[in-house]
């Protein structure tokens, strides 16, 4: 038991990473396509813009 507490056996795992920022405006708000569409791109959306003006990457 020991030998496997000292190689971390038992350690929890590591988070894991932030999702990666997809979309950002010229204020630099951000929006990783996690959860809901925030109002930014929403109004955007809304005005006629299309939502990958605003992709990143």
């Amino acid at each position: 038991m020991e030998e496997l507490k000292a190689a971390g056996c038992f350690d929890p795992p590591p988070p894991p990473p932030p999702p990666a920022v997809c979309y950002r405006n010229a204020e630099g708000l951000t929006w990783d396509r996690q959860g809901e569409m925030p109002d930014w791109p929403r109004r955007a959306v809304n005005a006629g813009q299309s939502v990958e003006f605003f992709r990143i990457g």
